[in-house]
């Protein structure tokens, strides 16, 4: 969940406090360096020579490794659309996917990203001559939020619509409400942004799987982040669902672990349109920093914290909130925030990709995760000769690892028509998935925002589950 922004991948910092690094790792997260590609340009460091020195809420300084931000990484070779070979396996019926991306709601932002993604993917699919011999089909359907019943219908529709796997929803509390609905009809749900820890155990009956990480990723990697920028207190105010509920405990559980202390954990619900107690509360607490877990009721937090005269430098934002702001703040409000959003960040010629297919994009927030998402699926139809749900979702694990390494569609399915067994890496990451449908590996990107309240690169952690 981004903004305008140059993507890339980049790599953890060496420089962390040795106690950070092993809570982390002790908790069952293996955080590891992943150099940055290209030579971006860095930040000028400050005294301690490799960090920058802010001031944080509390009054005590944080000091943040420097920024590493640069160019992202490309895509991996192409294949030829052209030279595909034709499908030894043909099927009556075409691949039909539907998918549930939010168009309306608190995460709308997210939409034009992800339909663009999906959409790319589907493009590349069918110059490649498409799957099992025919084209496949796309239909959008809004997710809308937790708040309306969007979702339900649109699933409703697309089901009556005899589709094999539907893409989405973006938001963790959508598909709680529809991935029974989905999965019970014998439908692959495949998100490319859900992040809750739930899904990981949920009775899905094998049909659904996600690109983006769990959120114990995530809010481990945020959780070590900010030890390594040497808070040493921190507050939240965090939306009371799942995804809220999930980052937070992740995130004070690595805070704790390294010897940190959560002074205040402040709670909203979604519809909620005051924040002044929840503000008020942690402004009292005094903490070096700041952890706003929620979508886009920051627009209406973030103001508040700055106007207690906490300096935004000691907020921290996560994938629900690290958008861009220019147009809903003054300038300057967010300078020196931070926030993260899982997913590498991606090369210029997938963004101008993207930008064919929507040329209003101003971001690219899990395109590539949606991307990938589509790719997979009609990759595993592929594999098992059928367009049907169930065994679309028993090839899905084996498409994504232990094969030969391909990077498209028209790549890998002339391996696969060739016999060969295929590990797609994909824009997202190498995918590899568990038996969950969990991605096993992922980068969480960290974000600075700059003077016009607009989230730029500055590195990125790797982790495996």
């Amino acid at each position: 969940m981004t903004a305008t922004r140059t993507y890339a991948r980049f790599g953890i910092g060496e420089n962390a406090p040795r106690a950070a690094k092993i809570a982390a790792l002790s908790l069952g997260v293996a955080l590891f360096a992943s150099g940055c590609g290209g030579g971006g340009t860095t930040e000028s460091e400050g005294d301690s020579g490799g960090t920058e020195t802010t001031a944080a809420a509390g009054g005590s300084a944080l000091a943040c490794p420097e920024s590493e931000g640069g160019t992202g990484e490309e895509q991996g070779e192409k294949g030829d659309p052209a030279a595909v070979p034709a499908s030894k396996t043909t099927s009556p019926q075409p691949l039909k996917l539907g998918s549930i991306l939010p168009t309306t709601g608190t995460l709308a932002f997210l939409g034009p990203p992800e339909i663009a993604g999906v959409n790319l993917a589907v493009e590349e699919v069918n110059a490649a001559g498409g799957v099992l011999g025919k084209d496949i089909s796309i239909t959008h359907r809004d997710s809308g939020d937790t708040t309306t019943d969007i979702a339900t219908q649109s699933v409703t529709d697309l089901l009556s619509q005899d589709v094999s796997a539907i893409i989405g929803a973006a938001s963790s509390g959508v598909s709680k409400t529809v991935i029974n609905q989905i999965t019970g009809a014998g439908v692959v749900q495949f998100s490319p942004a859900n992040t809750s820890p739930e899904f990981t155990t949920w009775d899905d009956q094998g049909l659904y799987f996600r690109t983006a990480p769990s959120d114990v990723l995530q809010g481990r990697t945020l959780g070590n982040y900010i030890m390594e920028c040497g808070a040493q207190t921190v507050g939240m105010i965090t939306l009371n669902d799942s995804y809220g509920t999930g980052l937070q405990s992740n995130i004070q559980e690595v805070v704790e672990g390294a010897g940190g202390q959560v002074v205040g954990n402040e709670m909203f619900n979604t519809g909620d349109s005051q924040f002044s107690s929840q503000v008020d509360a942690i402004a009292a607490a005094k903490p070096d920093a700041i952890v706003l877990i929620s979508f886009d009721e920051a627009k209406s937090i973030v103001p508040l914290l700055v106007a207690k005269g906490i300096d935004a430098s000691s907020i921290f934002m996560v994938d629900g909130n690290t958008t861009d702001y220019s147009k809903d703040l003054d300038p300057g409000t967010l300078e020196g925030a931070q926030g993260t959003i899982p997913g590498p960040f991606t090369g210029t010629g997938f963004q101008e990709a993207l930008l064919e297919i929507d040329p209003a994009l101003n971001s690219f927030a899990y395109s590539g995760e949606s991307y990938d998402a589509v790719n997979l699926i009609a990759l595993a139809s592929e594999a098992a000769g059928s367009v049907d749900g169930k065994a679309i979702s028993e090839q899905l694990a084996a498409v994504s690892k232990d094969g030969t390494k391909c990077f498209d569609f028209a790549g890998c399915v002339t391996l696969l028509r060739d016999g060969e067994d295929i590990d797609y890496d994909g824009i997202s990451g190498p995918v590899s998935f568990d038996e969950n449908g969990d991605p096993t590996e992922a980068a969480i990107g960290i974000y600075k925002y700059d003077a016009d309240n607009k989230p730029q690169p500055s590195r990125s952690e790797v982790g495996k589950l």
